[in-house]
């Protein structure tokens, strides 16, 4: 059953004469500038065909042109719509409507609108604002309603409606594209504070910095630190934010657990670490834990770290390594065989930097990220684990731990290995969704801070 449009709907009667007296340039004009408004393909609805024979022939390549011209009587485009339907099922079945010329000529827009906002479509309007045009000049014209800038602004905001470009006809009208909105309470900054490992720019730490960005909301007000800078970027900027970050997924170690952190989590509205553990046996267990207590999430990267220190924590989760988001599922082309050391450039960029490693069909890396890098392209890989400067015959342990997580065991270090593409990618979706995931929770965490301030 259509919607009928309110009896108050009334459309003033415009003169055939006062239209056609010198407005065929300024309607011609009006089209074309409506067009370039207008996406390939789009299926356009011309309510009150205020575009006319114009507007359908510029329409860009693909388009689809219906119009309404809103007739009820002869001898005028617009009458009165008063007894007659609102084109709805038309305007729900295109995907642009365009109102040139017409929204002056309604004195109730609120039932215009309620229309409009029922089919939730994009809208190609022009307006003469009373900015621009002055009142006799609209009286001259027949406009049934007088609206500003502020005015327009207000309405469409009433109705879910956003502005999303708008371009001058001539010095008297405004072409306007309106796109519908879900209506949100008005989204205010948040300070985030991002603690990394380090500012020296290797492989890892960077891509960790790109994916701590994907997960933040536009709104946030990021402030980057270290951990060896911490205390000099505390001083310079907020100490009071409303969430701490801890880590972009490399790995915790001593030095890097210290009271600095413990300070800057006491005064946090809310915090998660992104961290996972390496050289295990010269982490003080109590000053880690001191660090996880204080999280309102650890994600972990590694089961292993869930075992030692998350065991029994309810904020506590296995996150997986999320820097393989950074790498899509490639073929290599080339059989020379890629050494990765200890040092990988950073004056490379990330984007080519990865498609280096993924041309390789053997990639050996004593790095951990370029080698999760290459298990998503590479056919045999091998590795050294990286070992402690400040005790021999201690090692890292990230490589045995990343390894266990995609292929369920480890291999032994410097020995080339088949990579399992099939447990690769399935290690891939399950980090995805988990990623998906943590985004969710930190917009909750953030709403929620918002809500107690």
């Amino acid at each position: 059953m259509g919607l009928h449009v309110n009896a108050n709907l009334a459309l003033k009667v415009v003169p055939d004469e006062a239209r056609r007296a010198g407005a065929v340039s300024i309607f011609d004009r009006r089209a074309q500038l409506a067009a370039q408004f207008i996406p390939c393909g789009a299926r356009v609805l011309d309510l009150g065909a205020g575009g006319g024979e114009t507007l359908r022939d510029l329409m860009p390549f693909g388009c689809a042109y219906q119009a309404d011209s809103l007739t009820h009587g002869k001898g005028s485009l617009i009458h009165d719509l008063t007894g007659r339907e609102f084109p709805t099922k038309a305007a729900t079945e295109s995907d642009i409507i365009v109102m040139l010329g017409i929204v002056e000529t309604i004195a109730d827009l609120d039932s215009l609108f309620t229309h409009l906002r029922f089919c939730r479509q994009d809208v190609i309007l022009s307006y003469c604002p009373t900015n621009l045009l002055g009142t006799e000049a609209r009286v001259e014209r027949g406009f049934a309603n007088h609206l500003s800038y502020a005015d327009l602004v207000t309405l469409f905001d009433r109705y879910g409606f956003r502005i999303e470009c708008t371009a001058p006809v001539d010095d008297q009208q405004m072409l306007m594209r309106l796109t519908p909105t879900n209506r949100v309470a008005p989204v205010s900054g948040c300070d985030i504070a991002v603690i990394s490992e380090s500012d020296a720019g290797n492989f890892g730490d960077r891509l960790g910095l790109h994916m701590i960005n994907a997960v933040l909301p536009a709104s946030a007000r990021v402030h980057h630190m270290t951990f060896k800078t911490l205390r000099e970027a505390m001083s310079q900027n907020k100490a009071d934010y409303d969430l701490v970050v801890v880590g972009v997924g490399n790995a915790m170690f001593q030095p890097l657990i210290g009271d600095d952190i413990i300070q800057i989590l006491s005064r946090a509205r809310s915090a998660i670490g992104i961290f996972g553990t390496a050289y295990r046996e010269l982490i003080p267990r109590p000053a880690l834990e001191r660090v996880i207590d204080r999280l309102d999430c650890w994600y972990a990267p590694y089961e292993d770290d869930i075992l030692l220190y998350g065991r029994g924590r309810s904020n506590a989760v296995h996150l997986g390594d999320w820097l393989i988001e950074q790498f899509p599922l490639a073929e290599p082309t080339l059989d020379e065989p890629l050494q990765i050391g200890v040092e990988i450039g950073a004056e490379i960029p990330l984007d080519r930097t990865i498609q280096l490693i993924q041309r390789h069909r053997q990639v050996y890396s004593a790095r951990l990220h370029p080698l999760l890098c290459a298990l998503t392209s590479a056919e045999y890989v091998a590795f050294a684990e990286e070992g402690s400067r400040q005790m021999p015959g201690i090692v890292s342990g990230k490589f045995r731990s990343m390894l266990v997580d995609i292929f369920g065991r480890s291999y032994p270090e410097r020995e080339f290995f088949l990579v399992d593409r099939d447990a690769v990618a399935r290690y891939k979706a399950r980090v995805h969704a988990n990623v998906a995931a943590l985004r969710q929770q930190v917009e909750a965490m953030l709403a929620n801070v918002a809500v107690a301030s």
